[in-house]
C-alpha cells in the first residue's frame, strides 16, 4: 500500500471513529465523555435495507455478506435518519454464502456435543460490496436493535454486551467480503472488542495482530497463493513470464511476493501491467498489447475476474491465442469466465490457484429443500425465487417486482440447475461454514460447556450466562482448536489458518464444455501436483515454454547481456580444459590437471601422454638427420684413416681429428636417444651423453686451435721451447681434463636431482607431453654454460690465430666453425623455453645436430675436397707456402 493510500485510510478510519462516538455516545479513547448522548437526541445507525436475513436465539452471530453488485442511483450519505433505497442486481453464489452460515447454524443447534442447550441466532445484512453499506449494517448489528441510544436506554458496557431479549447486540461479526471493508470494519469494531471473522479477506496486512487485534479469517493469506505461483513458474521452467495485476494491494503485494520468490531462481517478469477498476477498458486494452507484443508465452493475472473478462475481450480482438495464463484464486474458477465464447479462444488451459474446496453433506438436499413458503421473513429467498422463477411466492410481503404472478406452488429448486444449486466445489461457501463452526468452538469453550462425551446418556446443557462479552468470546477464538466435522484440524495462529489451497485446470470436454479439473493441492508452502493431468495451452501434454533465451546447451555456459534481465543471456562456448554438462549451467568447470574437455566440452577425459615418437614425421626426420649426420662422419673418418699419411691429415694432428670425428658421431648419436617414450634412464642418459659428447668436441677444437697458435708462436726466435708444452701427451691429457670437469658436473647433477619422466600438465590441451622434468635448473643450466665456456673460449682462440700465414690455417676453419656453434646454442635457449610439450625435445635436437653439422662440414669438408679432389694440393710445399 502506497503512502497516499495509507494515508486516506488513517483519515477515513479516524472520521469514521469521530462518527461512531457521535451515533454511538462512547468514548472510544478520544476523551469524549457519555455524556455528550444525554445532551443530543441521537439515533443509532439503520441497516441500508431493512431486507435481511433474522433468526432470534440465545447467542446471535451477525453475517455480512455482497449479495448485490449494484449500488442505488444516489450514494447513501451520513444523515441522522437515512433514506436507504435498495441496492439491486441479486448474486446467485453469495447468496449460496448466506444459507451455508445458515446450514451451519442450524446444523450446530441439532448438535448435542456442540453447545447443547444453547440456540443460536443470526442477523444477515447484504453489503451491496460497499464499505460503508458494511459500516452501517455492522455497526446496527453491535448497537442493538434499539433504535434511541441516550444514555438513560443503554449504559456504555451494553454497548458492548448488550442488555437483553429486546435490544441484543451480536457480539461477533462473520463478513468482511474484501480486505478494504475487513479493514475499515476491523479498526471500527476494534475499540468494542467485537472479532470479526472473514471469510475471502485475504490482504497480508490483515495478519497485523498490532493493527487488527479482533480479526480472524478462514481464508489464507495472499502470500501462500502467489509462492505457489512462483513454484509452478520455477517448477516448469517458465523463466520469462509476463503479469497483469490489479492496481491495489491485492495485485501489486502479489507481484512484489513473487519477485521475492523467483529472484534466485533466475525467473524474470518480461512486463507488469496494472489494471484500475475505473479504467478497465483502456487499462485491458493496454495490457493486452503488452501481452501481445512480448515473447513471453506464460501470462500471470492477479485480479477479479470482471477485470480479466475485460481483457479476454481486448485478446480475442488482437487474435492472441497462444498463450498459456496463470490464475490467482479471484478468477480461476469462475464459471463465467470458463463459459464465454472468447474465453474459450484466448484461455484454454489455464491453471490457476483456487481456494480449497471440501465437501458439505446435506447441504445440497439443504438448498434444493428451500421454499420461501417455508420461510415466509427471508426476503433473500423471495428476491432469487421470483427471478428465478418468474413469480411472487406466496407470502405476507409484496412482490419485489411490479406484475409478477403468483407461484402455483409447483416451482422447486430441485429442478434448478445454477451456481446456487451446484455443491460439487464448495470454496468460499465452506470457509463460511468453518468461520461459523469457529465462533461457536469460542462460545462453546467460553460457556465452560461440558463434554458430552463423558456423560453418555446425560441430557447436558451448557451454563448459559447472558449477555455474551464479545471481548472473552475474542480470546477464546484465538484458542480453538478442534475437528470440523469433515475431519479436519482447525485452529487460528493469529488471524491466519493453514494455507490450504486446491490447483486446478481449464479443461475442454468432447461436449465443448470448458471444465474445472482438480490438478494438485498447495499445503502451506508444499506444492503437490500431478503433472500428468494438465491440458496446456496447446491442447497437448506438452509443457509450453516461455523464456527470453533458450537454456544453454551442455558445453556452454550462460552470458547475461548488459543492460537486460538476468532471464536474457548469450550462450558462450566453455573455453578449453573446461566443460559444462548441464543444460543451461551459468559457469563452466574446470577440469583436473590430469584430465582435458572433450571436443563438445561436455566432459572431462583422461589427457593422453604424448612424446616425439619414431613413428611420426618429425621424429623421422630427426632421426634421418641424426643418422645421416653419423654416417657422415664415418665416411670422413673412413677417408682420414685411408689417407692419414698424406700431408693434409698429418698437418694437423690426425690424432685429435680423429678423436673430433669420433665426439662428433657421438653427437649425433646422443640425439637420437632424446626421441621415443622417456623413462628413467632415458631421461638420465640423455642429458649426460649430451653433455659430455659436446664438451669432447669442443675440448678437440680448442687444444687444435691452442696447437695452432704454438706452433706458429714457436716458429719465432727464442720461442723453440714452446712447443714441448703441447706435444701429444698434453693434448690427450687437456681433452681428458676438460672432458672431466662436465662428466663431474653431471655424476654431481644426476646424483642429486636428476631429470625425471613427468607429463608436462601446464600445457594446455587433450594431448600432454611424457617429458623429462628438470628438477634441478642450475644442473641443466651448468652443463650448457660449461660448453659454452670452452666454445666461446675456442672462439676467441681461433679469431686470433685466423690471419696466420699459412696456405692453410685450420684456425680459419675452427673460428667459421664455432661461429656456428655459438649463433645455434645462443638460438637454442630461448627457443626451447618457448617451444611447448614435445617441440621443446625437438629444437634442442635440432640444436644438436645444427651444431654437429656445422663443425662437421666448417672443419673437415675443406680437407675432404683437398683430399679427394684435389690431390695435388695435398703436399708440404703447398701447406707451408705463405700466402
Amino acid at each position: 500500500m502506497s503512502l497516499l493510500s495509507q494515508l486516506i485510510t488513517r483519515w477515513t478510519l479516524s472520521a469514521l471513529s469521530l462518527l461512531l462516538v457521535w451515533l454511538v455516545g462512547r468514548p472510544l479513547g478520544l476523551g469524549v465523555g457519555i455524556k455528550m448522548a444525554q445532551t443530543l437526541n441521537c439515533y443509532r445507525w439503520g441497516t441500508p435495507s431493512d431486507r435481511g436475513l433474522f433468526e432470534d436465539g440465545d447467542v446471535i452471530f451477525g453475517g455480512l455478506f455482497s449479495l448485490r453488485y449494484m449500488p442505488p442511483a444516489k450514494d447513501y450519505r451520513f444523515t441522522q435518519q437515512p433514506d436507504n433505497k435498495p441496492c439491486t442486481g441479486l448474486q446467485n453464489l453469495p447468496l449460496q454464502y448466506i444459507y451455508a452460515m445458515v446450514f451451519a447454524l442450524e446444523e450446530i443447534n441439532h448438535s448435542s456435543t456442540l453447545l447443547p442447550g444453547v440456540k443460536l441466532g443470526h442477523h444477515i445484512h447484504d453489503s451491496c460490496a460497499l464499505p460503508a453499506w458494511a459500516l452501517q449494517a455492522a455497526l446496527s448489528m453491535v448497537g442493538g436493535d434499539t433504535q434511541s441510544c441516550n444514555s438513560d436506554a443503554i449504559s456504555e458496557e451494553e454497548l458492548g454486551a448488550g442488555s437483553g431479549k429486546g435490544d441484543r447486540p451480536v457480539p461477533l461479526i462473520i463478513g468482511g467480503s474484501s480486505s478494504i471493508t475487513a479493514q475499515i470494519l476491523s479498526r471500527l469494531l476494534g475499540p468494542l472488542s467485537v472479532p470479526l471473522v472473514s471469510y475471502t479477506a485475504s490482504s497480508p496486512s490483515l495478519s497485523d495482530r498490532q493493527q487488527y487485534r479482533n480479526f480472524f479469517r478462514t481464508m489464507a493469506s495472499d502470500i501462500y497463493q502467489a509462492r505457489a505461483i512462483a513454484q509452478l513458474a520455477i517448477k516448469f521452467n517458465w523463466t520469462w513470464i509476463g503479469a497483469v495485476v490489479a492496481n491495489n494491494d491485492y495485485g501489486l503485494m502479489a507481484v512484489k511476493v513473487i519477485q521475492e520468490e523467483i529472484q534466485e531462481s533466475r525467473v524474470c517478469l518480461a512486463f507488469v501491467e496494472t489494471l484500475q477498476r475505473e479504467n478497465i477498458v483502456s487499462d485491458a486494452r493496454r495490457a493486452a498489447l503488452a501481452i501481445q507484443a512480448s515473447t513471453a508465452k506464460v501470462i500471470l493475472i492477479f485480479t477479479w475476474y470482471t477485470d480479466v473478462m475485460e481483457l479476454f475481450k481486448q485478446l480475442e480482438k488482437l487474435n492472441v491465442t497462444d498463450r498459456q495464463f496463470l490464475a490467482s484464486e479471484a478468477w480461476s474458477t469462475s464459471s463465467d469466465l470458463r463459459q464465454s465464447t472468447f474465453s474459450r479462444r484466448v484461455a484454454s488451459g489455464v491453471l490457476g490457484v483456487a481456494i480449497r474446496s471440501s465437501p458439505l453433506p446435506g447441504f445440497e438436499t439443504y438448498l434444493r429443500n428451500l421454499n420461501p413458503s417455508r420461510r415466509r421473513n427471508d426476503q433473500f429467498l423471495k428476491e432469487f425465487w421470483e427471478e428465478e422463477f418468474g413469480c411472487s411466492p406466496g407470502t405476507t410481503t409484496a412482490p419485489l417486482f411490479a406484475s409478477l404472478p403468483p407461484c402455483n406452488g409447483t416451482e422447486s429448486l430441485w429442478a434448478v440447475n445454477n451456481v446456487f444449486t451446484d455443491t460439487s466445489q464448495l470454496r468460499v461457501t465452506y470457509n463460511v461454514y468453518l468461520a461459523v463452526y469457529a465462533a461457536a468452538h469460542a462460545l462453546h469453550s467460553l460457556l465452560s460447556c461440558p463434554n458430552v462425551n463423558s456423560s453418555p446418556g446425560r441430557n447436558i446443557t451448557c451454563s448459559f450466562r447472558s449477555p455474551v462479552k464479545p471481548i472473552e468470546l475474542m480470546e477464546q477464538l484465538s484458542k480453538v482448536n478442534f475437528t470440523t466435522p469433515q475431519g479436519e484440524v482447525f485452529y487460528f495462529q493469529g488471524a491466519d489458518i493453514t494455507a490450504k489451497y486446491d490447483l486446478v485446470n481449464w479443461q475442454s470436454s468432447p461436449e465443448g464444455q470448458v471444465k474445472l479439473v482438480l490438478i494438485g493441492r498447495v499445503d502451506g508452502f508444499d506444492l503437490h501436483l500431478t503433472e500428468s493431468a494438465i491440458q496446456w495451452s496447446t491442447g497437448s501434454s506438452q509443457v509450453p515454454v516461455s523464456v527470453c533465451s533458450e537454456a544453454c546447451p551442455p558445453g556452454t555456459r550462460m552470458a547475461t547481456r548488459k543492460g537486460e534481465p538476468i532471464c536474457c543471456f548469450d550462450c558462450i562456448p566453455c573455453a578449453d580444459g573446461e566443460i559444462s554438462n548441464t543444460t543451461g549451467s551459468t559457469q563452466c568447470d574446470q577440469c583436473p590437471s590430469e584430465f582435458w574437455s572433450n571436443a563438445e566440452h561436455t566432459a572431462c577425459v583422461l589427457r593422453q601422454l604424448d612424446f616425439l615418437s619414431f613413428n611420426e614425421t618429425l621424429g623421422i626426420t630427426l632421426t634421418a638427420v641424426a643418422v645421416s649426420g653419423v654416417t657422415v662422419t664415418i665416411a670422413v673418418f673412413v677417408v682420414f684413416l685411408y689417407y692419414r699419411q698424406t700431408p693434409m691429415v698429418r698437418a694437423n694432428n690426425s690424432e685429435l681429428s680423429f678423436l673430433l670425428l669420433l665426439s662428433l658421431k657421438l653427437c649425433f648419436l646422443c640425439s637420437l636417444v632424446f626421441i621415443g617414450r622417456p623413462s628413467v634412464w632415458s631421461c638420465r642418459f640423455q642429458q649426460a651423453a649430451f653433455g659430455i659428447s659436446f664438451v669432447l668436441c669442443v675440448s678437440c677444437l680448442q687444444v687444435k686451435t691452442i696447437v695452432v697458435l704454438a706452433a706458429f708462436r714457436s716458429a719465432r726466435p727464442g720461442a723453440g721451447a714452446l712447443m714441448k708444452w703441447f706435444g701429444p701427451g698434453q693434448q690427450r691429457g687437456s681433452v681428458c681434463f676438460f672432458t672431466s670437469i662436465q662428466v663431474i658436473i653431471c655424476i654431481i647433477w644426476l646424483s642429486l636431482s636428476p631429470p625425471e619422466p613427468q607429463p608436462d600438465l601446464e600445457i594446455p590441451g587433450l594431448h600432454v607431453t611424457l617429458k623429462c622434468a628438470m628438477d634441478s635448473v642450475v644442473g641443466f643450466s651448468l652443463v650448457l654454460g660449461y660448453i659454452g665456456l670452452l666454445g666461446c673460449t675456442s672462439l676467441l682462440l681461433a679469431f686470433l690465430g685466423r690471419k696466420l700465414p699459412d696456405n692453410f690455417n685450420e684456425a680459419k676453419l675452427i673460428t667459421f666453425s664455432m661461429l656456428i656453434f655459438c649463433a645455434v646454442w645462443v638460438a637454442f635457449v630461448p627457443a626451447y623455453v618457448s617451444s611447448p610439450g614435445k617441440y621443446a625435445v625437438a629444437v634442442e635436437i635440432f640444436a644438436i645436430l645444427a651444431s654437429s653439422y656445422g663443425l662437421l662440414f666448417c672443419i673437415f669438408a675443406p680437407k675432404c675436397f683437398i683430399i679427394l679432389l684435389r690431390p695435388e694440393k695435398n703436399t708440404k710445399k703447398h701447406l707451408m707456402a705463405r700466402q
